[in-house]
């Protein structure tokens, strides 16, 4: 758990610093910054999308996880959650929301998230989380600035969704196979692309309702297991 509490921390303090600069910042600057993060954010979703060739797999996981998704709603939960904080602290819903939401997937849905969590529960190893804090310390500087206090609550998300596959990592060692690894984080990084295209205002995609895609070559894995014990 250790790499997965200095990324929450990295979080909160970037989170802080971002929160100072706030409102100090000319909104064509803060939005000419947001556009050249989202167009960072698809460079990095793209080449965690590229670790596979096993689409079929990986389209089957985006459209299966998406039904999932949206039966569970969780992208609607997501955002009462952020305005639930907004009206705790008493700012406007909507703009706590929004950061909430947005780095809250952002933090959570790419590989460094998946792999190094996996890595902190089967052997120890911290460093991809550590790198992965520093990652998220900066953004989180950028995204405080500009979105607000909604940033720093997703440092809750993070240590809660991290935290839970370092947990159970140990449990399904033996399904985590090199490919269904990747194929796993390809299924992400094709998520990191669509929280891009929102940044940069081109479409707004409910991407927290496709997050169980990510989960479905593991599922799929373990069932193929099963299956063949019969």
């Amino acid at each position: 758990m250790l790499g997965t509490i200095v990324n929450t921390l990295a979080i909160i303090v970037g989170s802080l610093i971002g929160l100072i600069f706030k409102g100090g910042i000319p909104e064509k600057y803060s939005q000419t910054l947001m556009h050249s993060i989202g167009l960072a954010v698809i460079l990095i979703g793209l080449k965690g999308a590229m670790q596979t060739d096993a689409l079929l797999i990986v389209i089957i996981s985006l459209a299966i996880g998406s039904v999932i998704g949206e039966y569970l709603k969780i992208e609607d939960r997501l955002e009462w959650l952020g305005k639930q904080i907004g009206r705790r602290m008493f700012e406007k819903e909507g703009a706590i929301a929004e950061g909430f939401v947005t780095t809250t997937l952002l933090f959570c849905v790419g590989a460094m998230a998946i792999v190094g969590s996996m890595e902190s529960g089967l052997s120890g190893n911290h460093q991809t989380l550590y790198a992965k804090a520093v990652l998220d310390g900066i953004a989180s500087i950028i995204f405080a600035s500009s979105l607000g206090i909604g940033v720093l609550f997703s440092a809750v998300s993070v240590f809660i969704y991290q935290g839970l596959i370092t947990l159970t990592a140990s449990h399904v060692k033996q399904f985590l196979t090199p490919d269904v690894v990747s194929q796993m984080s390809a299924a992400g990084g094709l998520l990191i692309v669509a929280i891009g295209i929102g940044l940069l205002e081109i479409k707004k995609l409910r991407i927290g309702n496709m997050l169980p895609a990510i989960f479905i070559p593991l599922i799929y894995d373990m069932l193929k297991h099963v299956l063949a014990l019969f």
